[in-house]
C-alpha cells in the first residue's frame, strides 16, 4: 500500500470517531432536554470537551457530561502515535520488530442516575503497525435485570454483525461474554453484547479495509440508534433508595472490572495516555459492602 493511501485510510478513520463522537453527544443532550421524572428540576447536563496532547505523538478530546439523567457520561476520542515500550511491544501485533504505531479510536461509558436505566460502554478503534486492524464492540450492564431491553440491545448487535457476516454475532457474542467476566468476582459485568479485536479482512477479501470499515461505522450507528431508546423507556420512572445502593454496589463491580482487567487501560497507561480519559469510564460514586 502507497504512503498515501495509508494516510487516507487513517484520516478518515479518524475523521468517523470524531463525527460519530459529536452525533452521540448530541443525542444524548436531548435526551437529558427531554427528562420529567425524578431529578426534571435539574438543570438538563451539557457536554464539556477539553483537548490534551501525549507527550509522544498525538493526542485527544473529552467529551464529559454530567447530568440530571446521565450522572456522569463520558465519549472520548484519540489519535495517537509514536513507539511501544520495549516491555509491551511483543503484546501487539506487528510491534515486535517494529515498535512504531498509530492508533486512533472513540471510547464512550454511561452511567446514569437511575437505577433503572442500564449502564452502556461502546468503543471502536483502528490501530496501525506493520500490521492494521480494528476492535472494539459495545456492552449493556443493568442495574435491574430488564429482559426486553436485553434483547433489544443485543438484536441491535446482531443486525449489525448480519449486514456483514452471519459469522459475526455469534462469534463476537462469545467473545464479549468470556472478556466482560470477572473473574475473581466469577461472574459476568452485564448482560453482554459483542467484542472483537484484531479484525483484519484484507488477507481474505477483495477491499479488505473498507468492508471492516464499513461494520466499525455500522456498530456505531447500532449504538447510536438502540441505547438511546432503552433510556428514554425507563428514564421517567421512579426509583427508591434500596435500588440506589443496588446500583452502587454494581458499579463497584463495574470499576473492579475496568481497573483490573479491561484492556483499553492498560493500552492508554502503557502507551503514556491521559490518565484522566483512560480512568473516564469509572463511576461518579460506588460502593462496597
Amino acid at each position: 500500500m502507497s504512503q498515501d493511501s495509508e494516510e487516507t485510510r487513517k484520516s478518515e478513520a479518524a475523521a468517523w470517531f470524531a463525527e460519530l463522537r459529536d452525533r452521540i453527544c448530541a443525542e444524548l443532550e436531548r435526551v437529558e432536554s427531554e427528562l420529567t421524572g425524578p431529578h426534571a428540576d435539574l438543570p438538563a447536563g451539557q457536554f464539556e470537551r477539553k483537548a490534551w496532547e501525549r507527550p509522544g505523538g498525538g493526542g485527544g478530546v473529552m467529551s464529559v457530561l454530567r447530568g440530571r439523567v446521565f450522572e456522569k457520561a463520558g465519549v472520548n476520542v484519540s489519535t495517537v502515535h509514536g513507539e511501544f515500550s520495549a516491555e509491551f511491544r511483543r503484546q501487539i501485533p506487528g510491534a515486535a520488530d517494529d515498535p512504531r504505531f498509530w492508533a486512533s479510536g472513540i471510547s464512550l461509558v454511561i452511567h446514569p442516575r437511575s437505577p433503572l436505566v442500564p449502564t452502556v460502554h461502546m468503543n471502536t478503534r483502528h490501530i496501525r503497525t506493520t500490521k492494521a486492524w480494528f476492535g472494539g464492540g459495545m456492552d449493556l450492564t443493568p442495574m435491574v435485570p430488564e429482559t426486553p431491553d436485553r434483547e433489544e440491545f443485543h438484536a441491535a448487535c446482531r443486525s449489525a454483525c448480519d449486514a456483514h457476516d452471519q459469522g459475526y454475532y455469534p462469534r463476537f457474542k462469545a467473545w464479549c461474554d468470556d472478556y466482560f467476566f470477572i473473574k475473581h468476582r466469577g461472574e459476568a459485568r452485564g448482560v453482554g453484547g459483542i467484542f472483537f479485536d484484531d479484525l483484519d479482512s484484507s488477507g481474505v477479501q477483495a477491499d479488505g479495509w473498507s468492508r471492516d470499515f464499513a461494520f466499525v461505522r455500522d456498530v456505531g450507528l447500532a449504538f447510536l440508534d438502540v441505547y438511546p431508546r432503552i433510556v428514554r423507556r425507563h428514564m421517567n420512572a421512579p426509583w427508591g433508595e434500596a435500588q440506589r445502593q443496588h446500583q452502587l454496589m454494581r458499579r463497584g463491580r463495574y470499576a473492579e472490572f475496568n481497573l483490573v482487567y479491561d484492556r483499553g487501560t492498560k493500552f492508554g497507561l502503557m502507551t503514556g495516555g491521559n490518565v484522566e480519559a483512560i480512568l473516564m469510564s469509572l463511576p461518579p460514586l460506588a460502593s462496597w459492602p
